[in-house]
Parts: C-alpha cells; structure tokens; sequence
C-alpha cells in the first residue's frame, strides 16, 4: 500500500485513526500494531511471517542477553544479528550470489548453467525493519539501551507503518519513551497535516511527473547526448523528491499518533561536499552505517590507509544494502572513492575552495553521475548513458512529446532542492501564509492521486 494511493488515504488512514484514537489508551500500541500488519501484509499476507520472525528473534534474544553473563551476552548478539541478517542474505541476497556463482564458474571453463538460480520475490521493507532490529540489538550489548520488556510495544517499534518500509531507520532509545507514553494534542496533528501535505506534493505532483523525463535515458537503446542529460537530472530530481516527499510523510503520519521520528532528509543537493551530502541525505541510513559499521571497523582510528580501506567497504555494502547488483556496488564504491579523496585532502580539495554555489553543482554533477549506475539495469546500459553524456550523440529525439509537462516541473525541482527551505525549516515559520500554502498542496497533490491512483515510492524496492 503506498501514502499516495487513494486506498490508503481515503480507506486505511481514516479507520487507523479511528480505531486508535477510541481504543483505551493502554491498547493503543496493540491497535497500531495489528494496523501495521495488516499494512505491511496488504499485498503479501506472508510477507508478515518474516516481520514476525524478525520481531519474535530480536526480542527474546534482547532479553536473554541482558540475564546473561558479560561472557554469554557476545554469543547471544551473535545469534541475534547473524538471524537478521540471514532472513535479509537469503531473500535478497541469494539470488546474486548463485548468479555471480554460475558466471564465476563460467569464466574458469565449468558449467555455471547447472548452478540453479532462484527465484525470489524481495519482501518490502526487509532491509529497513532488520538494520532496525539490529540496531535494538547493539544497542542493548553496549549498554546504549535497555531492553523492551512488552513484546507488544517492542513490536510496535519494529512494524510501526509509517516508517515501516522505507525509513527512518529509528533507534530504540529514541523511541522508547514514546512507546510508553507519549501526547496527543491538536498542534501535532496540525503540525503532522502539513508534513503530510508537503510530502504527498512532492511525491504526487513533483516527483511522479519529472519521472516522465527518466525514460529519456534509462531503458533508451539509444539515447542522444541531450536525452542522456536530460534523462539523467530527471531520475536525479525523481528519487530527491520522492525519498523526501515520503520521509514528510512518514514524520507526518509519525505526529498523527503522537511519535516525533528523527529527521531523515535535509535539502542534500545544497551540500558543498561528498561528506555534506551524506550528512543530508537518508541521514538515518548513514548514520547507521557510521554507528554500527564504520566505527566497529575501526573508522579512523587505524591509520590513513584503513581509514579509507574502511570507507570503501562502507559505501560499497552500502550499495549492496540498497539491492543486490553490481550497478549498485559500484555506486557505493564511487561515494567511497569520492569521501576518500575529500578526506584524503581535507583543505586541497578543489571542492573545498570554490564559492558556495558553484561547490553545491559540482557536488550536485558528481552525484548525478552516480545515479547513472544506481539507476541503470546493467553496467552496459550504465556505460552508455555516460558516454553519450560525455561524447556528443544526435539523432531522433522523443523530448518534445513530454517537454511540456517536465520542463516546468523541472524547473519548479530547481528552485525549490537549490533555493527553498527545507520542509522542517518551513514548518517551524508558523504563518497563516503557510497554512494556506500546504492547504493548496495538500488538494493539488490530492487530484494528482485521484488522476493516476498513485505509485509506488522508489525506496520501497530496497
């Protein structure tokens, strides 16, 4: 079920909200709880099964490890860890290791076409709830966090629907209190209204219509230079507003029942750096990676030459984490390299003595280009799109027939990822200028969805 679809909006959201507000506060979690799951299993009733499993694992492994002896507990996060991720290595995982297996086999004059080849359907979210379950479990085995002692509430935590399949991936000890007990008052539901309107306009209006540009380039035999560029910046400004339009929804729906969920997305191409951009972008996702993944490695504490060999290996199963593809290991490994010569050069880097301006569209270039292979379905497809962008290619063109609807829309993505205030920034200027502005959205937005029953989030496939 996506935000946008009228069946959630006009269906699913009035009756959780119903349904939770006239339960007795103490069930409250237990209504949110059974509403998650009939969200996340709409589509795939079993895909609730491994949720489950996931919530069931994480919980009782938490709790045993706190009664354990400081000897045993190392075992008992073990065991923990290592079944999260084996549920995430085998559905979404498995696959590309028998793949790479055969052509490996291949290559060495075997018979890789005996090695069978799965078929597994990703589960949505599998990614989130894990690395989320994971970090419970951390947490709890450095002392960061106590362990939950209602199941029900720890499940809530784990399933909670508006964060559920695509982020933010929330810490325990953020959301622990809220748990147990957390407000209910109009100026959180006003304050949740206008996150929603401002992200199912980004998602609805901005980011469904620039997609009509992406086909230009992606899934085009034979792109021109022009095409390639255009199709390029379109996918750049597809998953910007996208990813943010559902983290202000996620925030919004969050404040509906009195959660407030960290911020997730800050206006990442005004960053002036690699390294500013990821403090921006899926902030949640790459301070997960730093906390459990790059200081356990040893983060800069072991040399220059570890520093960066720690950086690669981060940004490449950073990649990895969003699908299972050499396309998406290379992105990684490209973010790797280029936070590696940032840090490499901290006060010679050329970024670093340009004006702020021309800083934010270099670094703005050098991720675009790094969509190029997260974007394309092969490294072939990915190769060409760059050297059409880079080496001048004409011929038929199919860009008038949707200039009319992207360009402006382009240029609206323009304005307001380079030159507007953030969603959070916005919504702390309380004027009845803004009201009004997100009141507008919110409609627009709606008859957008109404138009084309909404799609699917780009991050609901990681």
């Amino acid at each position: 079920m996506v935000f946008s679809s009228y069946s959630f909006l006009i269906l699913f959201l009035p009756v959780v909200l119903l349904a939770y507000f006239v339960s007795p506060v103490k069930f409250r979690n237990a209504t949110l709880l059974f509403f998650s799951f009939l969200f996340y299993g709409w589509a795939r009733p079993d895909y609730t099964i491994l949720l489950a499993t996931s919530i069931l694992l994480s919980y009782f492994v938490g709790r045993w490890m706190m009664a354990s002896k400081s000897g045993a507990k190392k075992k008992w996060l073990t065991i923990g860890v290592a079944g999260n991720l084996g549920l995430l290595a085998y559905f979404k995982y498995a696959s590309m290791f028998l793949s790479w297996t055969a052509t490996l086999v291949d290559l060495v004059g075997g018979q890789g076409d005996r090695i069978p080849i799965l078929k597994i359907v990703l589960p949505i979210g599998i990614s989130f709830y894990v690395f989320q379950a994971i970090s419970y479990l951390v947490d709890i085995y450095r002392g960061d966090a106590k362990p939950a002692k209602n199941l029900v509430s720890f499940a809530t935590y784990i399933a909670l629907f508006p964060q559920l399949i695509a982020g933010p991936i929330v810490r325990y000890r953020t959301i622990a209190e809220q748990l147990n007990q957390r407000d209910h008052t109009w100026d959180k539901v006003l304050l949740g209204t206008r996150f929603f309107a401002q992200g199912i306009f980004k998602k609805a209006v901005i980011a469904d219509t620039i997609a009509l540009g992406v086909p230009l380039a992606f899934g085009n035999p034979d792109p021109t230079s022009i095409e390639a560029w255009c199709g390029v910046l379109s996918f750049a400004f597809q998953i910007y507003f996208d990813f943010s339009g559902y983290s202000d929804m996620a925030v919004g729906l969050g404040l509906f029942f009195g959660f407030r969920f960290p911020q997730n997305f800050n206006s990442p191409y005004k960053a002036t750096s690699i390294t500013d951009f990821w403090r921006r972008w899926h902030i949640s996702l790459s301070t997960w990676l730093r906390d459990y993944l790059y200081f356990p490695l040893g983060g800069n504490r072991k040399g220059v030459r570890r520093t960066y060999v720690n950086l690669m290996i981060v940004m490449g199963l950073g990649g990895l984490w969003h699908g299972a593809s050499f396309v998406f290991l290379i992105w990684g490994f490209w973010h790797g390299a280029l936070l590696a010569l940032e840090r490499a050069f901290p006060s010679a880097h050329p970024i670093s003595r340009l004006p702020t301006s021309v800083a934010r569209l270099l670094v703005f270039l050098l991720v675009c280009l790094g969509w190029v292979p997260f974007k394309a379905s092969s490294l072939t497809e990915a190769a060409t799109i760059l050297n059409r962008m880079f080496v001048p290619h004409t011929g038929p063109s199919e860009m008038l027939g949707i200039f009319p609807e992207v360009f402006p829309v382009g240029l609206v993505c323009v304005f307001l990822a380079f030159f507007c205030a953030d969603t959070w920034e916005l919504m702390e200027r309380k004027s009845w200028l803004g009201l009004g502005r997100d009141a507008i959205a919110f409609w627009i937005a709606i008859a957008a969805v109404l138009v084309s029953r909404g799609s699917p989030f780009l991050y609901f496939q990681f």
